[in-house]
């Protein structure tokens, strides 16, 4: 017996040789009561992923998004069907025409509401209106039949988008797997870490784990979202106008209104511009007047040298334009002379 187990073990060994990953074989009782050869792992021949549970979360990830990729060639490609355990992003543009775009656009609206969703933006200009909708994917069909049927408003134009993101999900999910085990690796070498130097040095690395895993877990966030609900943007615009019809050429009524407009708006600029240019009048007139009061006092002087120049050389007469109330005869002198002429003329006969 102690002969038949040992060949055994032999016979083990040796085709056990052609496996690195095998270790030396262990006893192992049979069903029969005998002892048999049962192949034991050698711990440090393991594969690397198997002893890094990071690795170990990453590859089943991979597989995990393989038989999502399998899984996504057998899965039906008729349009409009929804497909199961797929991630779907779904959008539409829509363009109403109505006559009312105020009233189709709280009609949408509401619309919206009784689904579950709601309205992310609107915008309205009186002839236009626009209005982006978030609804929940399973009802997205169901709000789109209901905008073919409202009131009022006609569908002129529908365009449906789906994007399928099922592959990034699950490589999103892998790596936030593998950074939030990565972060804890980190952690745990901090709790070790003996010196000033190793802490800092960790710490750093830490912060940078930790923000690349926000970063992963935002961007899952936002695919998720973009998954559960679907956007619809809405555009209603007005009816388009029929041709003003042509009534010939403008007649009198027509070019005298057109005058008129015209020398409204001629009157129009011209006060504007007074108006304009009035401030800039007020401040440049104070030195103008005293400009021309200041040379008006210059002439009045300039005149009485003058006058004054005038007596002077017609010999004590004084001028009449002198402005002064003595006359000629009331000075010394002329009374002098109008005597001495009246001696010398002889009276008359």
């Amino acid at each position: 017996m102690v002969v038949g187990v040992v060949a055994l073990g032999l016979l083990a060994g040796c085709s056990g040789g052609g496996t690195p990953a095998m270790a030396p074989a262990r006893v192992a009782p049979d069903e029969g009561g005998a002892q048999g050869i049962a192949p034991q792992r050698d711990p440090a021949r393991q594969d690397p992923a198997q002893q890094d549970p990071a690795r170990q979360d990453s590859a089943r990830q991979d597989s995990a998004r393989q038989d999502s990729a399998g899984s996504g060639q057998q899965a039906p490609e008729q349009p409009g069907e929804v497909l199961s355990g797929r991630d779907l992003v779904r959008t539409a543009d829509v363009d109403l025409v109505s006559g009312d775009v105020d009233g189709v656009v709280a009609r949408v609206k509401a619309a919206a509401g009784e689904r579950g969703g709601f309205v992310a933006s609107e915008s309205s200009t009186g002839q236009r209106g626009t209005a982006v909708v978030r609804v929940p994917g399973e009802r997205f069909e169901d709000f789109l039949g209901a905008l073919g049927g409202l009131d009022g408003a006609s569908v002129e134009r529908r365009e449906v988008r789906t994007e399928d993101v099922t592959e990034q999900v699950v490589d999103v999910q892998a790596r936030l797997t593998a950074q939030r085990a990565s972060v804890e690796r980190i952690r745990a070498l901090l709790d070790r870490a003996g010196s000033t130097a190793e802490i800092a040095q960790i710490e750093g690395e830490l912060t940078r784990r930790q923000a690349e895993l926000e970063s992963l877990q935002g961007r899952l966030e936002s695919l998720k979202g973009r998954v559960a609900l679907s956007t619809v943007t809405v555009v209603v615009r007005t009816e388009p106008g029929k041709a003003a019809p042509d009534d010939g050429p403008p007649g009198f009524l027509d070019a005298l209104r057109g005058g008129w407009d015209a020398l409204v708006v001629a009157l129009a600029f011209v006060l504007a511009a007074l108006g304009a240019a009035l401030p800039f009048l007020v401040v440049l007139a104070i030195p103008v007047t005293a400009l021309v009061a200041l040379r008006r006092r210059r002439e009045r002087g300039l005149r009485a040298v003058a006058r004054g120049s005038g007596q002077v050389a017609g010999g004590g007469r004084v001028d009449p334009e002198a402005g002064s109330g003595a006359s000629a005869g009331d000075l010394p002198e002329d009374r002098e002379g109008q005597a001495a002429e009246q001696a010398q003329v002889p009276p008359k006969e």
